[in-house]
Parts: C-alpha cells; structure tokens; sequence
C-alpha cells in the first residue's frame, strides 16, 4: 500500500516550521526558517506581511527538499493543515497589498487605548461577549490604536477596502491567491470583534470601536474546507487546505483535551495553559480568558486559557542583547553549575504581564543583584521565572 501524506505548517512568532506526516502519525520529513521581528520604541513590535508568507513557502520548500531527499514523491500528499501565532493581525486592500507591517501580539502601542476604553465603561460588555480583557495582546484595540493614527487606513476602512486578518486568513489569501478569505472559530476568538456564544463577528462592538466598514474573513470550524494552493508553484497541482487553527488550541487537540478538565500547557516565545471546559462558556473570576477550545463541524469546545507573555523570549533576550551565551541550550548547564539562584529574580514583563495579573504597563526588572552575581545566577533567575509564572495561572486555575 502506498503511503500518503499531511503537510503541517506551523508558522510561530519565530519561525515556521513545516512537518510531513504519513497516515500512521510518523514524520516524513520536516523543515523549519527562522524568522525576524522588529522590535523598538516603547514596546513596539512588528512583522513584515511579506516575510511571513515567504517564510511559510521557505519552510515547506526545505520539508519537500527533505522528503524527496529521503525517496519521497510530492504526489502522494494529500492535504495541508496549518497552525500560526494568535492576535498578530495584517490589514491588506483588495489587491493584497498590506496596508501596514504586521501587528505582533506582543505589541503593546495600545495601552493608552485600553485605558480608554475601560473609561467608558466597556470592559464587562467585552468580557460578557468575547472571554476576552481588554488589554493590548489581543488584536483589536491595536486595530483601534492603528486607524487612530494613520489616515489612509482610516479611510480604507470607513470605504470597506481594509481587509483585517489574524495571519492564518493573511497566509490563506496569499496561498490562494485572493480565492480564499477566511480563519477559524480560534483564530476569531483572539480578535476581541468575536461573539463566543453567537460564533460570529459583533457587529456592535465592531461599531463601538468606530470600525464599521472593517471586511472581515468568514468564520469556519478548524476542520473545514479552507481552498486549495500550490503555494507558488513549489507543489504540480493544488493540495487542499483542510484545517486552520491557532497554535495553542493546536496543541491542545494534540495533547489531547478532549473532555472538561483536561489541561495542556505548551511554552513557545510564550507559554499559554489552556484547560477544556466544555461545550458551554464559563467566566472565570480570576485572571482566565475563555476562548475556543477546538472546534469541529458537528462540535464546539471551549476552554479557559492563562496567557503567560514572556517565557522563551527571555532566554532569547539573555542570549541576543546580553551575549551571556551562544545556544539555548547552554543554559541548562549555566543554571546548574550554581546550587541556587543567590536571591536573584528575574520579573520577565519585557511585554506587560499576563494572567493572572494582566498587567500590560509593568516593565521588565532583575532583583537581589550584588557583586557575587554571575551569568549562571542570571540564567538560573531566568530559567526560574517560567515554572513561577506557570504556577500563578495553574493556582488562579484551581481558584
């Protein structure tokens, strides 16, 4: 019998990385790109629409090198699933040209527009409608901070010519070739323009937010019929797009949170702990975002999420700006070689903090320094600070 295949892509805030799987769940062959962010002034943090969907074909075109390397034939794959970063959004105009770089989600230029908005009393009607806080990680408060300050996307959006989407329906359009214009129940369920009860776009806080006009992509299951690519021609004919869906909630039907109570947490740049609640939505008192769980065409799963900002991106900030090592994967000899961390601790809001605190206008800071401190006792600070922050969500969680 002759094998057929699954192409997985995995586009993160750092790379993409591409799988090739067989029908039994084995690894075919794999690539992975890195890819570049910029980062500067007060938090501020962008990708370019462009790099991200030629690092998507770089990645696939080294995982179709590899599997052909190893004897394999393009042919025999039949589908594509993709999984990306949440709330980091793209506007585009008919032509799909981007109106602006990318938007990462851990930007954090709309502080002053949350405040606001909290103002005026919007808070409960957000959280009531979408799960959601309303805090710069999510896309649509910096979708308001960006009309405010730029005419031209102003204007294309009052005139119905800015296409808004999270970069799995920017990626989907790219592929198509403007065929397809479309995301998932979980990419939506980031936005903060998302109804979790409704399972469609608020019309009424979309008016709210003074962004009447926005087009926005249909709303699927993650397991649907997104459209069909030869992503620029690196495949002889189209191979069909059959899954979209977040990252996190990826990982959590992978890991298998299928029935209430079943947890997951996954550490990338960030970390997200996701619990499965079930098929209804259920706000949490402490701290918990709700948000889709995973979805299917015959069933919804919700879930209750603690979204830790910083965890990777910290040992990568001690390796690239302070040059305390050369690969990530010293540190754990660094963090060993001292018996503990000498009073030393590393609070890693270079991005705000998360849940449970929510606290997006915190700053980054190291403590108990002194002349005895070392790189392995900064390491070690660092290293520590991920298993702290996982421990606040999981007691918010049990709370």
């Amino acid at each position: 019998m002759r094998n057929t295949y699954i192409l997985a892509i995995d586009q993160g805030t750092s790379s993409t990385k591409s799988l090739l799987l067989d029908q039994n769940g084995k690894v075919a062959a794999r690539g992975s790109v890195s890819l570049h962010t910029h980062y500067f002034g007060d938090g501020f943090v962008e990708q370019e629409p462009e790099a991200i969907y030629q690092n998507v074909l770089d990645s696939v075109k080294q995982c179709l090198r590899d599997f052909v390397n190893r004897g394999g034939n393009p042919a025999d794959i039949r589908s594509c699933g993709i999984a990306n970063q949440r709330e980091t959004f793209v506007l585009w105009d008919q032509t799909g040209t981007p109106l602006h770089n990318a938007i990462v989600w851990q930007c954090k230029r709309s502080i002053q527009v949350c405040e606001r908005l909290k103002a005026d009393g919007m808070e409960a009607r957000v959280r009531e409608r979408t799960g959601l806080f309303i805090d710069p990680y999510f896309s649509g408060t910096k979708l308001i901070w960006l009309a405010g300050q730029d005419t031209t996307i102003r204007e294309a959006i009052k005139e119905g010519n800015a296409f808004f989407g999270t970069v799995d329906a920017w990626l989907l359009f790219r592929l198509t070739g403007g065929a397809s214009y479309a995301t998932d129940y979980t990419n939506a369920s980031r936005t903060l323009f998302f109804n979790l009860k409704s399972l469609t776009w608020d019309d009424e806080l979309l008016r709210d937010f003074g962004l009447t006009g926005l087009r926005l992509p249909a709303v699927k299951p993650s397991s649907a019929d997104f459209g069909e690519s030869t992503f620029a021609g690196l495949f002889s004919r189209p191979v069909a797009i059959q899954a979209m869906i977040g990252d996190s909630h990826s990982a959590a039907f992978g890991e298998g949170c299928f029935r209430p109570g079943t947890a997951k947490a996954t550490l990338g740049t960030g970390c997200s702990i996701m619990m499965n609640i079930g098929r209804e939505v259920k706000l949490s008192k402490n701290g918990m975002v709700n948000t889709i769980c995973w979805s299917t065409e015959e069933q919804v799963e919700y879930a209750l999420e603690g979204v830790i900002v910083t965890c990777g991106a910290t040992i990568e900030w001690l390796k690239n700006s302070l040059g305390l090592f050369a690969e990530s994967r010293e540190t754990e000899a660094l963090a060993t070689s001292v018996a503990d961390n000498a009073g030393v601790y590393l609070m890693p809001a270079f991005s705000g903090l998360g849940a449970p605190h929510w606290q997006m206008d915190r700053k980054a800071s190291i403590s108990g320094l002194t002349f005895a401190t070392t790189r392995a006792h900064l390491v070690r600070a660092a290293l520590e600070s991920i298993p702290y922050q996982i421990k606040d969500v999981i007691g918010a969680m049990e709370e």
